[in-house]
C-alpha cells in the first residue's frame, strides 16, 4: 500500500493536483487520465458525498493519480470514513490550534498513534489485519489546512504535532480572516510575506506546502516559490474555462455570422 504521492514528495519533486467537485465516475475517471499527480475529491465545497466519492475511487483505480479527499471538518467519524473508504490522504479544513492539529492526527491514525477505529472496508480485506493495518499509520498522508489568522499564530505549535505531512494553504479563506476580500491567486505583499514564512517554517521541519490555485502559471510560480504541491481550479472550473474559450475562439474567428 504504497502512497506514491509521498514517495514523490520524499523524492523533491513537485506534486500537481488535481480536484473533483462533480459527483461522477465518469468525469473522474477522465480527469485520472490527464496526467495529475494525485486527485482529491472534495466533500467540504464541492458536490459530493460519501457515495460518490467511493464511485470516483472505484472509477480512477486503475490510473496512477494518488486518491486523496478534503473532509467536510476536522471530525473524526467523517474522516474514519473516507479513509476506510481507500483515501490515501486527508486534507482537512480550518485547523487553527495544536489541539486541532492533535484531534486530526488522532483520527487518522491507528492505535497507538491515534484512535482510528479498525474497519478498512475498501481500503483492505474488512474483518482481518492484513499489510493496511501494519503500513496505513506511515502511508496516509495527514493534511491540514492552514487558513485563518489563528493558524497563523499558532503555526509553530500545528506544525510541531507528530504526524503532520504536509500543511495545504486556502487562499481565499486565509485572505477572508485577514480583512481582504476572498479569492486565490493572490499578489498582495503581505500574503506574499505570509507564504515566504509558512515554507520557511515547514522546511525547518521536513513538512511539505502545498496551495490551491486558479491558473497553471500561477501554480507554477507557487513551486518555484518553494511549494512541493499544487491544486488547479477543479473539474468544474476546468470544464467551464475550456468550453468558454470554445465558444470564444469560435465567435472570433467566424466573425458576425456566429456573433
Amino acid at each position: 500500500m504504497a502512497n506514491k504521492l509521498k514517495q514523490r514528495l520524499k523524492s523533491g519533486k513537485a506534486a500537481v493536483n488535481g480536484w473533483l467537485a462533480i459527483p461522477s465516475g465518469f468525469s473522474a475517471e477522465v480527469m485520472a487520465q490527464c496526467g495529475w499527480d494525485s486527485v482529491t475529491v472534495d466533500l467540504q465545497h464541492g458536490v459530493q458525498d460519501y457515495l460518490s466519492m467511493v464511485a470516483c475511487f472505484q472509477a480512477m483505480a486503475a490510473h496512477p493519480p494518488t486518491q486523496l479527499v478534503r473532509v467536510p471538518w476536522n471530525e473524526p467519524g467523517i474522516i474514519g470514513k473516507v479513509l476506510d473508504g481507500g483515501a490515501m490522504g486527508v486534507i482537512c479544513p480550518m485547523v487553527s490550534t495544536r489541539a486541532e492539529a492533535e484531534q486530526l492526527v488522532a483520527s487518522c491514525k491507528y492505535p497507538p498513534a491515534g484512535r482510528r477505529s479498525n474497519g478498512p472496508i475498501r481500503a483492505a480485506r474488512y474483518g482481518e489485519v492484513s499489510s493496511y493495518q501494519t503500513t496505513a499509520n506511515d502511508e496516509v498522508m495527514v493534511i491540514p489546512m492552514i487558513e485563518t489568522q489563528q493558524a497563523l499564530d499558532n503555526i509553530g505549535a500545528i506544525l510541531d504535532v507528530p504526524g503532520i505531512d504536509m500543511i495545504y494553504i486556502g487562499p481565499s479563506d486565509l485572505g477572508f480572516s485577514l480583512g481582504m476580500k476572498p479569492s486565490q491567486d493572490r499578489e498582495e505583499p503581505r500574503i506574499l510575506d505570509i507564504y515566504q514564512m509558512l515554507l520557511t517554517e515547514t522546511k525547518k521541519r521536513g513538512i511539505y506546502a502545498g496551495i490551491h490555485n486558479t491558473t497553471p502559471a500561477y501554480a507554477a510560480r507557487m513551486i518555484e516559490m518553494g511549494f512541493r504541491f499544487v491544486t488547479i481550479a477543479n473539474d468544474s472550473g476546468l470544464m467551464a474555462r475550456a468550453a468558454v474559450d470554445a465558444v470564444t475562439t469560435v465567435r472570433k474567428i467566424a466573425g458576425d455570422v456566429a456573433g
